[in-house]
């Protein structure tokens, strides 16, 4: 399992999330977020931007199925 990353103020630039806040800010799954911020780092913006694009994906994916 990948590391769970910690954060002291969930809106401090300088912090990593926490995977729960992440998730649930976002209404991802706890490993979806997992990994996202495993994979974009401590950026808050580059992992809200991800995060953006991920559930932007699966609309897209859930359109396009028949």
């Amino acid at each position: 399992m990948l590391k769970a990353q910690r954060v002291l103020d969930p809106g401090s630039e300088g912090d990593p999330y926490a995977v729960a806040y992440f998730a649930d800010k976002h209404g991802l799954s706890l490993k979806a977020a997992e990994i996202i911020l495993v994979s974009n780092g401590p950026s808050h913006n580059a992992c809200d931007a991800a995060a953006r694009a991920f559930l932007a994906a699966l609309d897209l994916r859930g359109r396009y199925q028949t």
